[in-house]
Order: structure tokens, then C-alpha cells, then sequence
């Protein structure tokens, strides 16, 4: 092998475990209620993709803070609002949801995010469908 070839393959290594593959996603979301007469299907972004870490050797000497690994966090957001179709006059019909705008790697922060990744088990229609076609931002 030349020289220059060993080079670049060693800098396409170091360049693509340097880089993160956290991105914006598109997912879909069923969202109902028990009142309401249908199920709205809704198209948005969410933040999904593999984040660089290491695995500490010394784990058993250092606090378990210092062990925290980073997640594909969002990085900026906004909230849109859609109307649940076939609700009663006393149910309130508005469901808001994130939408991600971009995505970084960082530390999971449980006062605003479920850092946990379990299957959803109820992300589908129990009711009638209906697909969501215009929402509004808050």
C-alpha cells in the first residue's frame, strides 16, 4: 500500500468516528382521546441517530455523574398545535407537539425529557384515523 492511500484511509477512520449521525427523523405519531371520536395521525420530526461515546475503564472509581453518556438530544424545536377531530363541545380538541429543527449530542436532561428508550406499545389507532394536515406553531 502506498503512503498517501494508508493516510486517507486512516483519516476517513478517525473523520467518521468524530462524526455523529444525530439527526432530525420523520415519525409518525397517533395521537387520541377517550372522548374524542377519532384518531389523528400526525407526521413530525424527532431527534434519532448514534452519538459518539467511550466506555470508562475505571467506572468503579469515579461518581456515577461522571459516567453519563451523551444522547441524540434536540438542539433547537418548536411546538405546533393540531386539532383532534370529533370531540364534544367540552373537550378541549388541541394537542401540541415538538417538532425538531435540529439535533446536537449532549446529556439527557430528565426535567424535560424521557432518556429511557423503551418500544412504543400504543402508537396506533384505536379509533377512526384521521391524517393531520395543517397544524399551527405556539
Amino acid at each position: 500500500m502506498s503512503a498517501i492511500f494508508l493516510m486517507s484511509m486512516l483519516f476517513g477512520l478517525a473523520c467518521g468516528q468524530a462524526t455523529s449521525f444525530c439527526i432530525p427523523t420523520e415519525y409518525m405519531m397517533h395521537v387520541e382521546r377517550k372522548e374524542c371520536a377519532y384518531c389523528l395521525t400526525i407526521n413530525t420530526t424527532i431527534c434519532a441517530g448514534y452519538c459518539m461515546t467511550r466506555d470508562i475503564n475505571g467506572k468503579l472509581f469515579l461518581p456515577k455523574y461522571a459516567l453519563s453518556q451523551d444522547v441524540c438530544i434536540y438542539g433547537d424545536f418548536m411546538y405546533k398545535t393540531v386539532e383532534i377531530p370529533g370531540c364534544p363541545h367540552h373537550v378541549t380538541p388541541y394537542f401540541s407537539y415538538p417538532v425538531a429543527v435540529s439535533c446536537k449530542c449532549g446529556k439527557c436532561n430528565t426535567d424535560y425529557t424521557e432518556c429511557v428508550h423503551e418500544a412504543i406499545k400504543t402508537n396506533y389507532c384505536t379509533k377512526p384515523p384521521k391524517s393531520h394536515v395543517l397544524g399551527f406553531s405556539i
